[in-house]
């Protein structure tokens, strides 16, 4: 038999199984048992069939199960055989079973999804430079040399120090950001929470602004080249046309995970660097001398100097040269660590000579006439040959969705983090890839698109915009620098973590005072957003602090009595044959009040069985398991559904099969459908599913700000998407119900009474 033919048999035979099970063929009905479903839906329609296969994966699930073990299998015996060849093996070995593991297509997707936003910083830091002393003319060999010591030795104690060497090696199961170690610290203090949520507001804020910055900016250099110069003089919405349509092809790919989107960027990215460091090195072989730079001295002299025409806002530009520092320690979570730690030498190497090039040619050119009154003087591109200006445009073109791409993809991280956290509501989350970091958050990858849009309608060109780049990740690193010394000093390093917060708090302080100046020039919209997203997270915070702590259960012996009566008393009818109520509550001894007093309010709800159902997401990949609690009883099921985070969420097929067993096992007592269902399954009685929502009373006693907390909550709760699209309940139609806080009200006064008026 063919493996093809042995295939059509396995489903065959599934599709005999799902049909007895369903009820799709006729059953030989003894004389006891009830009679027949009088019409079976799916001989009209085609209906759902929910009962779900015997088999506990699919097949694409058990090829992708299989390819892992393969894979698993030739690392363990290339591990091996390194561990037989010595100390310099057995320690290549160890790194290689651990979360610094490297492998050469996960460093091609790290290159392709972190590196993008520092790699777009040689394009204008150079260029900024310049327009603040005054142009060309204006930078001596101290001004070249004093820039590039403060760029070289910024990217050193700030990229490589902080981020590279301290904050990676700080991680919550793998996820880096500002809320992972948050996540680690947080039994510390309260007061740990305003610097964690102040500074992933604001990187949440940046991540809106970094597309339309960089992708603009790299269009834009469209306008230096002769053929295209005059089409887009005559019309500069060109540009930003075709910014919008880039930006727009962007956001739409992200459904197909950044870890197919980093094997296709990475390629380009690597190819980018190369490019950095061949016309930096080409430039630099020119003139060693500006290799002195190296040493500290000559950027804090200019930095104190009188020729420094920027003064203290020499930092700010300084600063642009780090900006994509923050993404590495978010992305982690994506690409791993040890992947990160492979490539960044590289990465810094092409930079500073790309760098270092940039400041040969300034002082090469520092007394040309022809470049003297050049608007917009960009030393990047006007190193280069004119005929290499072409690829020169099409790479930064490239480099700058690039960069786009690192910060949406932290963003994704960070909103993940939050939600953990109880800051921000419970969205769908999709996993394209098979690792957990691999997400996609499709509301969020919306609201960014939309606020990126908005901001190219606002802004229109890169120079405006430009003036409000940077200003929020400089409070995030500050933020950042807070919480790792938090760690460092509970890590018993406390000599360590004064000094690293000295030092890296001044560094950042005065990028901070420095951006400072571009408040008044577009500054103030990165923080106004950065207000409305720490709004949001704080209101959430504060609203989901005030749930819990009204948040009641009930022991058995305080709710069974009262359901034992409802489920024997005849004279209330049947509201369903099973009530499904959904909660995140995971206390599986438990009731929670919200579901007794749902039960009993109103007309009480009277049903062959009670049912509460929590699911949750593991680490893995396929898992599909449940647990039950039946509390003693036939009539009262607590359920636990554990699915891996690339698992659908078919609640209803998997309830459907949870029935069938309890009722194969004689847990469940028998139900049978006469009636015709659109479920198709007469050996399971109606279902009815039911959502509780909690809202407050007008007479809740409860502070103004509570109230605003809680009322922002519930108005946010209905912008991000109902939960029965998560539960995947869409079609079934079910019961939303709002239930008061249950926490102190005020009385009203009593009131008096009159005679009626005539």
């Amino acid at each position: 038999m063919t493996e093809r033919q042995a295939e059509n048999r396995s489903e065959n035979e599934t599709e005999a199984d799902l049909e007895t099970q369903t009820g799709t063929q006729p059953e030989t009905q003894p004389e006891n048992v009830p009679e027949p479903t009088l019409l079976k839906a799916s001989a009209f329609t085609n209906a759902p069939k929910v009962a779900v296969s015997r088999h506990t994966l699919t097949k694409a699930e058990r090829r992708e199960l299989d390819r892992r073990r393969r894979a698993g299998e030739a690392r363990e015996r290339r591990l091996a055989r390194a561990a037989a060849r010595g100390p310099l093996g057995r320690w290549w070995t160890r790194r290689q079973s651990g979360p610094d593991r490297v492998t050469p297509a996960m460093m091609l997707v790290a290159l392709g999804v972190v590196y993008g936003d520092i790699g777009t910083s040689p394009l204008y830091t150079a260029q900024t430079f310049l327009a603040g002393q005054g142009g060309l003319a204006n930078t001596d060999r101290a001004a070249v040399l004093g820039l590039l010591s403060l760029v070289f030795w910024s990217i050193t104690l700030i990229t490589t120090v902080k981020y590279v060497l301290v904050a990676m090696r700080i991680d919550n199961n793998g996820e880096g950001g500002i809320f992972a170690l948050y996540s680690l610290i947080r039994r510390h203090g309260a007061w740990l929470a305003a610097p964690a949520m102040l500074g992933g507001a604001a990187f949440l804020a940046d991540s809106v602004l970094t597309p339309a910055v960089s992708i603009s900016s790299a269009v834009e250099g469209l306008r230096t080249l002769p053929p295209l110069e005059p089409l887009l003089a005559a019309d500069p919405q060109v540009t930003l046309m075709v910014t919008v349509a880039i930006i727009v092809l962007l956001f739409a790919v992200q459904s197909r995970g950044t870890e197919r989107i980093g094997r296709v960027f990475g390629a380009t990215v690597l190819v980018w660097f190369t490019f950095l460091a061949v016309v930096g090195a080409a430039n630099l072989s020119r003139d060693w001398s500006v290799l002195a730079a190296l040493d500290p001295a000559y950027g804090i002299r200019f930095l104190c100097s009188d020729h420094n025409r920027a003064g203290i806002a020499i930092m700010g530009t300084v600063f642009l040269s780090t900006t994509g520092a923050e993404a590495l320690y978010s992305d982690m979570g994506h690409v791993g660590r040890g992947n990160i730690h492979a490539t960044w030498p590289f990465i810094k190497v092409a930079l500073v000579l790309c760098y270092f090039g940039q400041g040969a040619w300034m002082l090469r050119h520092h007394d040309d006439p022809a470049l003297v009154g050049v608007r917009g003087l960009n030393p990047f591109f006007r190193m280069m040959a004119p005929d290499v200006r072409y690829a020169a445009v099409a790479l930064s073109v490239a480099a700058g969705v690039i960069a786009s791409q690192a910060l949406i993809t932290g963003a994704f991280t960070m909103v993940s983090e939050a939600t953990r956290l109880d800051w921000m509501p419970h969205l769908q989350v999709r996993y394209p890839a098979s690792t957990r970091g691999q997400l996609y958050i499709p509301v969020v990858n919306g609201v960014l698109c939309a606020s990126t849009l908005i901001v190219l309608a606002l802004f229109r060109d890169s120079e405006r915009m430009s003036a409000a780049y940077g200003l929020a990740l400089t409070v995030t690193m500050i933020t950042t620098t807070v919480l790792l010394a938090v760690h460092l000093w509970h890590a018993g390093r406390r000599a360590g973590a004064v000094v690293f917060c000295v030092v890296f708090l001044t560094i950042q302080l005065m990028f901070f005072v420095a951006s400072m100046a571009k408040f008044l020039h577009g500054g103030w919209f990165t923080m106004l957003l950065t207000a409305a997203i720490l709004f949001v997270m704080y209101t959430w915070h504060v609203g989901t602090r005030i749930e819990h702590a009204q948040r009641r259960h009930m022991a058995r012996a305080d709710f069974l009595p009262a359901l034992e009566r409802l489920h024997a008393d005849g004279s209330i009818p049947y509201f369903a044959d099973n009530i499904v109520y959904l909660s995140p509550d995971a206390d599986m001894t438990r009731l929670g009040t919200d579901m007794f007093f749902s039960i009993f309010a109103d007309h009480p709800k009277r049903a062959r069985a009670w049912w509460a159902v929590s699911v949750h997401t593991t680490d893995e990949p396929f898992t599909r398991e449940y647990a039950v609690e039946r509390f003693g009883t036939d009539h009262l099921f607590r359920v636990d559904i554990r699915l891996g985070f690339k698992v659908s969420q078919s609640i209803p097929a998997y309830l459907h099969q949870i029935m069938h067993d309890l009722g194969a096992s004689g847990e469940l007592p028998a139900q049978r459908s006469v009636y015709p269902k659109i479920d198709a399954d007469p050996h399971i009685g109606t279902i009815r599913y039911v959502l509780i929502h909690k809202d407050l009373m007008p007479e809740s006693k409860v502070s103004p700000g509570g109230e605003l907390a809680l009322r922002t909550k519930y108005a946010i709760r209905r912008l991000a998407g109902s939960p029965v699209q998560w539960f995947g309940l869409a079609a079934f139609n079910p019961l939303v119900e709002v239930q008061p806080l249950f926490i102190a009200t005020r009385r009203p006064p009593r009131l008096r009474r009159v005679d009626p008026v005539d």
